[in-house]
């Protein structure tokens, strides 16, 4: 079985930021995801795993019998861009991605060059809805952990 990746750690989120971070821009636009990531979420940051910040956290388990814990929301801030952990990847969410501005997108993780390609009003919408999504279908497997 598949170790979980995305497990808490005591690792310090600022120090984190400033030695993984490979540029000044990205460490700004990092602090600037942690603190509007925090207002939206209500969650301490957290590292996630090896390079990932979390807020939040809720258990899922798949048909095919795998489980383990993930953050609500996070982000990574790759060399190549920011990974955003904040959209579920879901067809019936795609609408809230249509003015989110420039950005790539995995199955369920959105990629930017810089956070000034986004508009954030936008989101902190794909923000709260994604984490009223999971906390709707996760219940009381969701939401352990510190909130603020």
């Amino acid at each position: 079985m598949t170790k979980n990746k995305t497990i808490e750690t005591d690792e310090d989120v600022v120090e984190f930021i400033h030695s993984f971070a490979n540029n000044e821009e990205k460490r700004r636009d990092s602090f600037e995801l942690l603190k509007l990531m925090k207002d939206c979420s209500g969650y301490e940051p957290k590292i996630c795993g090896p390079s990932i910040i979390g807020f939040g956290n809720y258990h899922y388990k798949y048909e095919s019998g795998h489980e383990g814990d993930a953050p609500l929301i996070g982000f990574s801030p790759r060399k190549a861009a920011i990974s955003m952990y904040v959209f579920t990847g879901l067809a019936e969410h795609t609408h809230l991605l249509k003015d989110l501005g420039k950005f790539k997108r995995g199955k369920a993780c959105i990629y930017v060059r810089k956070l000034s390609d986004i508009d954030q009003a936008v989101l902190k919408t794909l923000i709260k809805e994604t984490i009223d999504f999971l906390k709707s279908k996760y219940g009381n497997n969701c939401c352990q952990g510190s909130s603020t």
